[in-house]
């Protein structure tokens, strides 16, 4: 039945003229940096033990992180002014001097045997053995390269794995018991993804997988460079670097899948459990200083340890992970042998002070008294299964791109949208339950209910009308969601919406403008079949599961926009990411106040332009260049 458009359109009271619009940037001068700079950080080395009182200190710095990083229609949040291009940074990081173990190269043509991406959502293939050829499609198929680009004047690299900018801060350690071929005993290894290899950091105790891990399973270490990000970004980057590990989670989480092969991030772990096992104690200790600095700062290099991936085979069940011993083995890793020195990025930065001290206070301590469980698998549901290509997981994965502009023009039919959301609910298809857990693919590998929503501006989509629609992907906060936005909305089910996905219509209306506006007047959020923006349950979540949820809040803000990125590609169109957005605009229009619900990311999926003076060339091998 048709709904009529309320009378109050929240959509014509905040739009500003563009000539409003101005970008705060960072002015001259800067403070020269020296090693003597103080530090107004507050630190208490180890009052992290488990206490059930948040800090108020801790979650007044986060709040104050978020709301100072904040673009508005005014006023932009602080980053260079300019890009420093005799200074971005490296995108490879390497170890030099540690030994390179080669990986097997796939081949271009996906084998008949590659499961199809859209099965993967209903139940996982039989596990394969670990060994050099399923460690080397993991890779492949999860933090590799998949691309050159290449222009008369410039080459550079695309990843599987998605990246605010392509600036790529995350980094990735595989933490593995021997394997034939590879290397004969337990290892550290860092991933480097241009040569497709594993520079060997450390040899590890034979016994460490065998007593304290299931059988036939290994660890994904990801850790961020801040500095990657900051270079373009400012102060926001800390936002980008937690999307991408998002991101990394998922890519990894997909690519096991097509093994058979599960995944969970072991949050028990805290920072300092995730810095020895990764050997990232060998970077030099960065002194935050006071304020935003300028010059040769080699120590911001450093690479900050954000999660541990446990990766086992699918069907695994009845193992504990006791994470008080696992914690004790692992900090005995600081008295190993590392090998290679990690090379430097660039030759001057800026240190925003504001992102290493948010990074210091979010971090996370250990909290042994948590159990592991294996979760049972979520299905998800099937609408449309005909909208699928027939892609594999690796063409689905490995063609992914991120589109640069839509054309303004392309549809998509009802039901295939409906799809698209089907596989971004956390929990599957759940006929008895609410959607709240996290048990479907990709989710699955995430230890927390789920936190983020989805507002959608509908565009192009055959048999729905244009308007604001609204994701709720934990039905235990729909009446809170409810309360804390406009009252004119419908909550109308749309025409043809299944029973089990939780989609309303809140108002119908032409969107386009209004998106493009949000997204910083960029066009591909209008020109799009649809975009969203994925609103977190925040301050709540920050008092209720403490601080160090805040990084993790952007993380699944990346899976579900990597399950986006694969989504559009595997119905045959494309996708990007968006990072800039005015944040409280869009809560105005959304009737949101104060911090219980944020926007943290957004994106755009639609019918791609594609650039033809940009040439493709082949991952690998790959051109004799650093970028």
């Amino acid at each position: 039945m048709l709904q009529s458009l309320p009378l109050r359109n929240p959509f014509f009271h905040f739009l500003p003229s563009t000539s409003l619009i101005r970008t705060r940037s960072f002015q001259q001068p800067l403070m020269s940096f020296s090693s003597s700079s103080s530090s107004s950080s507050t630190t208490n080395p180890q009052q992290q033990q488990q206490n059930q009182n948040l800090d108020q200190n801790k979650l007044s710095h986060v709040l104050k992180y978020h709301n100072q990083t904040k673009h508005a229609f005014n006023n932009y949040a602080r980053g260079p002014h300019g890009l420093d291009w005799a200074n971005q940074p490296n995108p490879f990081r390497r170890y030099l001097s540690s030994p390179l173990l080669s990986l097997q190269h796939l081949p271009t043509q996906t084998p008949e045997t590659e499961p199809l991406y859209s099965s993967l959502f209903l139940s996982l293939p039989s596990p394969k053995p670990i060994s050099k050829s399923t460690i080397s499609q993991f890779l492949y198929d999860s933090l590799a390269l998949s691309a050159w680009k290449a222009t008369s004047f410039s080459t550079w690299s695309l990843r599987v794995n998605p990246s605010s900018g392509n600036l790529h801060p995350t980094e990735a350690y595989i933490i593995a018991p021997a394997i034939e071929s590879l290397y004969d005993t337990s290892f550290v290894a860092h991933y480097a993804p241009k040569e497709h290899s594993l520079e060997l950091r450390a040899q590890i105790p034979s016994g460490f997988f065998s007593q304290l891990l299931p059988s036939n399973s290994f660890l994904v270490g990801l850790s961020s460079i801040f500095w990657r990000e900051a270079w373009k970004y400012g102060e926001r980057a800390f936002r980008y670097c937690n999307h991408d590990v998002g991101h990394a989670i998922a890519a990894v989480t997909m690519a096991a899948a097509g093994l058979g092969w599960d995944v969970k991030v072991l949050d028990s772990l805290g920072c300092e459990e995730l810095k020895s096992l990764m050997g990232l104690h060998v970077f030099p200790e960065f002194e935050i200083p006071s304020k935003a600095v300028k010059g040769k700062i080699p120590e911001i290099e450093f690479e900050h340890p954000d999660c541990v991936i446990l990766v086992y085979p699918s069907g695994s069940n009845g193992f504990d992970v006791d994470y008080k011993e696992l914690s004790s083995a692992i900090l005995q890793f600081n008295k190993l042998e590392w090998a290679g020195k990690p090379n430097s990025l660039s030759k001057e930065h800026i240190c925003w002070d504001i992102i290493y001290r948010t990074a210091e206070v979010v971090k996370k301590p250990l909290t042994s008294g948590d159990r592991f469980s294996v979760e049972p698998f979520g299905r998800s549901a099937v609408y449309s299964e005909a909208s699928y290509k027939g892609f594999t997981v690796r063409e689905v994965v490995r063609k992914r791109r991120s589109a640069v502009d839509m054309d303004g023009v392309t549809e998509i039919e009802r039901d295939t949208f409906y799809q698209i959301l089907a596989h971004c609910l956390p929990s599957g298809c759940q006929t008895e339950e609410k959607q709240q857990r996290q048990l479907a693919l990709p989710f699955r590998a995430l230890p927390w209910d789920a936190e983020v929503h989805a507002a959608l501006f509908v565009h192009r989509v055959v048999g729905l009308p244009q308007g604001l629609y609204f994701l709720v992907r934990n039905e235990n906060h729909f009446d809170e969601l409810k309360k804390a936005m406009n009252p004119d909305f419908i909550w109308a089910k749309p025409e043809g919406c299944p029973d089990d996905l939780p989609l309303y219509e809140l108002l119908r209306y032409d969107c386009r403008q209004v998106s493009k506006q949000l997204s910083c007047h960029q066009e591909i959020a209008s020109d799009g079949c649809f975009s969203l923006g994925m609103l977190a349950r925040l301050e709540p979540t920050l008092r209720e599961k403490n601080v160090w949820m805040y990084p993790r809040l952007f993380w699944e803000t990346g899976v579900l926009g990597q399950v986006l990125y694969l989504e559009a590609h595997a119905v045959g169109i494309s996708a990007t990411g968006i990072g800039c957005f005015f944040d409280d605009p869009v809560h105005q229009l959304l009737g949101l106040k104060g911090s219980s619900f944020q926007s943290l990311y957004h994106f755009t999926v639609g019918g791609p332009v594609l650039d033809k003076r940009i040439m493709s060339l082949p991952a690998y091998p790959g051109p004799d260049l650093d970028g």
